[in-house]
């Protein structure tokens, strides 16, 4: 099959073997795939791989690994020890985890689990989920990076006093701002150096935009945050927040090193942060400043299979619509994923470039 591979911190495309499936394993023909900034981190940080003792995630720069998790495919084959139970044909999507015999793996994030960036992959039967949609693959491939904010955003509990802020317009940021939309959560501030994604947050359900190098994000947000506490009079509508302030959650959503300390420096008192971005190459934390401020920081972890059933679903049935995230962008074949991975570490794109391996 051809593929687009990962070696040496270079990718290539080339022709390789066809994936074999095993137990429990379907083997499937990849229709559309998103390129992730965090397939970015995978192949420019594998001393990050090399630190992940679970075998999860494994760069071995002298192996070819083919990337690329977010993902609408086709049944083709069926491994031994199956149910069978999804006819061939069938247009599939699942969390990117295969079970292997020796063990979980993350798809496009292994040798032993190669992904959607080849015109074949592996899946596990047991996770896979059928898309019951006439939407294209390309919109449905987005499911899986809506799962990861929305996870964040359903465990984070906003309460009706709390003003949310998501640092990082980004996919996952945006599908921390729709996820917070449609549990009715607002006003929603958003912050990002870039006018199109800011543009893009306000159609994904923000209220409030905010260009970090002309306003201070927190004066932005507490402005809002104080406006929101208080009815069209000045009185105080939460009168169990100290001094007529609501308590804040931030949502970090960047990835970049020195933003969880700028927010941890720049936020309230009593502030909850769920941070989901995580740079590959570790951060300096001030957390003497965090234990004075009282902060309650968690970080992120993948979606639990609960929130990534409701996030695929919410995107086939078009409860959802993501079209936004993609920007107008277009689609890209193989040959063009070296040249996708290089306009998403620019970061200046669309939130999603979308791969569809069949396309010349």
């Amino acid at each position: 099959m051809r593929a687009a591979v990962l070696r040496g911190g270079t990718v290539e495309v080339r022709d390789i073997e066809d994936p074999v499936p095993g137990p429990g394993q379907l083997l499937v023909r990849s229709l559309a795939c998103g390129v992730c900034a965090s397939d970015l981190h995978f192949m420019d940080h594998p001393e990050a791989g090399a630190d992940d003792d679970s075998g999860m995630s494994t760069y071995d720069q002298d192996v070819d690994i083919v990337m690329g998790h977010e993902y609408c495919a086709e049944v083709v084959d069926y491994g031994p020890d199956t149910e069978r139970r999804i006819p061939v044909g069938t247009r599939v999507s699942s969390l990117p985890v295969l079970t292997t015999p020796a063990g979980r793996r993350i798809i496009g994030q292994n040798p032993e689990s190669p992904g959607a960036f080849g015109e074949y992959f592996l899946v596990t039967e047991a996770i896979t989920r059928v898309v019951d949609s006439d939407l294209p693959s390309e919109i449905v491939c987005v499911a899986d990076a809506i799962s990861v904010g929305w996870s964040t955003a359903s465990r984070a509990r906003v309460t009706p006093k709390e003003t949310p802020l998501v640092i990082g317009c980004g996919a996952i940021g945006l599908s921390v701002i729709a996820r917070l939309r449609s549990l009715g959560v607002g006003p929603i501030v958003a912050v990002d150096f870039v006018a199109s994604r800011r543009a893009t947050a306000l159609a994904m359900g923000a209220d409030v935009v905010v260009d970090p190098a002309a306003v201070s994000p927190y004066r932005a947000w507490h402005d809002v945050a104080r406006a929101h506490a208080h009815g069209p009079d000045g009185s105080v509508k939460d009168t169990t927040a100290p001094h007529g302030q609501p308590d804040g959650v931030v949502f970090e959503c960047v990835g970049v090193p020195g933003v969880l300390d700028s927010i941890i420096k720049g936020c309230a008192r009593g502030t909850r942060i769920f941070s989901v971005g995580g740079p590959p190459e570790g951060d300096h934390l001030h957390t003497l400043t965090a234990k004075r401020k009282g902060l309650n920081i968690q970080f992120g972890g993948g979606p639990s299979m609960a929130h990534w059933d409701e996030a695929f679903q919410a995107v086939c049935s078009g409860g959802l619509d993501v079209a936004p995230m993609l920007g107008g962008a277009g689609t890209v074949g193989l040959d063009g994923v070296p040249a996708a991975l290089d306009a998403v570490r620019d970061g200046n794109g669309p939130a999603r470039i979308v791969v569809v391996p069949g396309e010349l």
